[in-house]
């Protein structure tokens, strides 16, 4: 199972397909995740909605707190420039860092991805304090147009978050 989602990072994962693959009904995957959640191996991200009809909800992302692990599983240790995950990678820090500041500053946020059945999304969805910030991870684009669709549903805070700029996203509540 972790092999699995180790290759499912920063993607959608089916709990259907997973246990079709791992040959278990879904009772039996859904405890063993919830069992690796509980361990601080993974942890899930839901989809944001609150336009059923045009936003995506119904699968989960999981992120695994430490790449490491991740690498480990898929037997991966080849340099950045020779990776063909590195936006997974980049995404999987990204979660796992903010994640990590948010538990130990104390800090209570809702924290989602977003997407629509057109494609529009967004990487990652902070609520604290009532206010909505959306947050896309880019290695290497500096220019960045947020979706229109979150801009006509949810106004314009959006933050492009890159390898200049990371910093103070992982370690403070500013963004």
């Amino acid at each position: 199972m972790l092999r699995l989602l180790a290759f499912q990072t920063g993607s959608e994962v089916s709990l259907n397909e997973l246990s079709i693959s791992l040959r278990m009904n879904r009772e039996t995957v859904e405890n063993y995740l919830m069992l690796l959640e509980d361990t601080f191996v993974i942890f899930k991200v839901r989809g944001f909605s609150r336009n059923l009809r045009k936003e995506i909800s119904k699968m989960n992302k999981y992120y695994f707190y430490d790449t490491g692990i991740r690498n480990y599983l898929i037997n991966n240790f080849n340099t950045i420039a020779q990776r063909n995950d590195i936006g997974q990678l980049w995404e999987t820090f990204l979660f796992a860092e903010r994640t990590k500041y948010l538990s130990a500053s104390g800090i209570t946020a809702g924290r989602w991805f977003w997407r629509t059945y057109t494609g529009a999304e967004l990487d990652y969805i902070e609520e604290s304090g009532g206010e909505l910030t959306g947050f896309e991870f880019k290695l290497n684009r500096r220019r960045y147009s947020p979706p229109r669709t979150w801009m006509d549903e949810y106004g314009d805070k959006v933050n492009l978050i890159t390898p200049d700029n990371y910093l103070d996203f992982v370690t403070s509540g500013q963004h």
